[in-house]
This record gives structure tokens, sequence and C-alpha cells, in this order.
């Protein structure tokens, strides 16, 4: 892996990175406060960007390239849009990296390091990004969700087909 540093007082970055889908809705000085505690990351093919079972704080949107989602050495998901994002899950409920992710080709991310949360000094600034952070990852999530909701139909009906083919 290759990173920058920090890109605290990169504004010229702001405009750019706003917009990203996982950033768009958030005011410029909030993407500020963003960049502050991000890098950005570059990884080869093949390279592991997080590994399934470790803890970790970071959330990473990308920028190009392209991911797969592994878990339990099992593909569940490749990324590579513009923007999307990975990461979040760990971040929200702070448990284990709940999946692997690895570059399948060489990828650049942005990677957020989220104990910016909780570092902001102003409760109502924190309540207020929390509350713009949250509804982005449920947005993200809920999307998810209908997307995984698809795919089980579709399973449970091949499952079936089988079924009746079998009897």
């Amino acid at each position: 892996m290759q990173e920058s540093p920090y890109l605290e007082g990169r504004e010229d970055l702001i405009d750019k990175f706003q917009r990203l889908p996982f950033l768009e809705n958030l005011d410029p000085k909030y993407v500020e406060k963003v960049l502050k505690l991000s890098k950005l990351r570059k990884y080869t093919p093949g390279e592991v960007i997080t590994a399934e079972g470790t803890y970790d704080s970071w959330v990473y949107i990308l920028l190009g390239g392209a991911v797969r989602v592994v878990k339990h050495g099992q593909e569940i998901a490749r990324l590579n849009q513009l923007g999307e994002s990975f990461g979040e899950l760990a971040v929200i409920d702070g448990q284990r990296r709940s999946a692997s992710v690895e570059a399948t080709e060489e990828t650049l991310c942005l990677a957020i390091d989220a104990v910016f949360f909780d570092r902001s000094q102003d409760s109502h600034e924190r309540t207020v990004f929390f509350s713009v952070f949250y509804r982005i990852v449920a947005e993200i999530l809920a999307q998810r969700l209908r997307l995984a909701n698809e795919e089980m139909v579709a399973l449970r009906q091949e499952i079936d087909r089988l079924k009746r083919e079998k009897q």
C-alpha cells in the first residue's frame, strides 16, 4: 500500500470530494473536517485492504480501480464504481470486520479515519455531523439490503426449481 499524509489543509480537494455520493450531502466545512483525518491509499492487485475478523476505524471510498468483498473465503460482492464505499459496518457497531476487501486491480481509495467523528469539541457540530453521516450510511445499507433481498428471492426460486426437478 502506498499512503499519502493526512489531507489536512487540502482545501483544493473539497469540491472534488464533495461530488462523491458518500460526501455529497455534507456541508463543505464538514468535508474539510473529514479530509483532515483522511488519507489517499493506493493498492496493488491482490492486496488486502481490510481483513475479515480485524478491528480498525477506517471507512473507504473508491476513487479508482476495483475491489472484491470476501467472506469466509467466498466472494460476495465486487465494487468498481467511483464513490462506492466500504467499511461502514465496523465503524457503526465497533465490531470486527465482517468481510475482507481485496483490490482486484490497481485501486485508489479515500480512507477516512472514523475516530474523527468523536474528536469534535463542539457537541452541536458533532451531533449535526453524526446525523448526516448516519443518514448517508443508512441510505447505503438500505440499497444493499434491497439488493440482498432480490438475490435471496432469486436463490429461493432456484432452490424450488431444483427441488421440483429432483422429484
